[in-house]
């Protein structure tokens, strides 16, 4: 079993942390608000004084932070200001970053490393709440083959899918492609759904049709936006999340950029970033992503 630090107990990082106690891992529990930390120590965390003490015994580092800019405050430091963490780490542990950021971000931390001799995996993860608190996300893992294989025994006390998907940033990459694919498909089955409906079908038996047709697919399956026609979805629980629409705006904005710098074209990515930054916009960030619904049947 390893010793463990684990930065960032949110909605994600607090179930994700609480696998890791289960699987028999020891665990420090770090996140600036201390009422997270608290709840994790009465699962069985420890609550270390600092970060800095907590990473000196650990064979691992675990992150899940909100941002880029976060990231690399945390392991690089800022110009004129704090030493990055990285260049404390003297006992070199692997460092896996879950958080979803920037490509080109999760590549200086990945240089960095290198030149610290010190193995990381950027491993952003897809599944959402319920899959973090059941411990079956995917994780989608950038690196080389020596920081994976070190990585793989950590991640499956929290995941059912872990995939290689190539060399430094490549993980930040998949997960990009991957929720931009989600958002397209999520104000499909939105607007399929709302045109049912407002013909006079039932919702219920309208996914009924086409989860056993070609138009299945995840949002309809797993997350339908309807209300009422599957009541574990956010959509039968006033859209509560969940995966907020901030986030969602976030991940198709990284994606935007993405495109821009690879002169990808990503017309239909482009549209639901727009609808998702306009609800965000309209002060409803805070909802669930499948509330999209809303929007298109008003």
């Amino acid at each position: 079993m390893a010793t463990i630090t684990f930065v960032g107990l949110g909605n994600m990082g607090g179930p994700m942390a609480l696998n890791l106690i289960k699987a028999g891992h020891s665990v420090y529990a770090i996140d600036l608000m201390p009422e997270l930390v608290e709840s994790l120590v009465r699962e069985g965390a420890h609550k270390a004084q600092s970060l800095e003490d907590a990473v000196k015994t650990s064979d691992v580092i675990i992150t899940m932070l909100p941002a880029g800019k976060h990231v690399a405050s945390l392991f690089l430091g800022e110009p004129n200001a704090k030493q990055g963490l990285l260049e404390q780490l003297s006992n070199k542990p692997l460092i896996i970053d879950s958080s979803t950021i920037d490509a080109a971000t999760a590549r200086s931390v990945h240089d960095a490393c290198r030149e610290n001799g010190i193995d990381m995996v950027d491993a952003p993860v897809s599944g959402g709440v319920a899959a973090a608190a059941a411990g079956s996300l995917t994780f989608m893992c950038g690196g080389d083959a020596v920081a994976f294989e070190k990585a793989q025994p950590i991640l499956g006390a929290m995941g059912a899918n872990i995939f290689h998907a190539g060399p430094e940033g490549a993980g930040q990459v998949a997960k990009m492609c991957n929720n931009m694919l989600l958002a397209i498909h999520m104000i499909g089955t939105s607007e399929a759904l709302n045109l049912g409906a407002n013909n006079g079908l039932d919702p219920s038996v309208l996914s009924e049709i086409m989860l056993a047709s070609s138009g299945k697919n995840w949002s309809l399956e797993k997350y339908n936006p309807y209300p009422n026609v599957m009541p574990t979805s956010p959509a039968s629980n006033d859209y509560r999340p969940g995966f907020m629409v901030d986030l969602m705006a976030k991940d198709l904005g990284l994606a935007m950029e993405n495109a821009v710098e690879t002169s990808s074209k990503t017309p239909l990515g482009r549209a639901a970033h727009d609808m998702y930054v306009d609800k965000q916009d309209s002060g409803e960030g805070k909802k669930d992503f499948s509330s999209i619904l809303e929007d298109i049947a008003k």
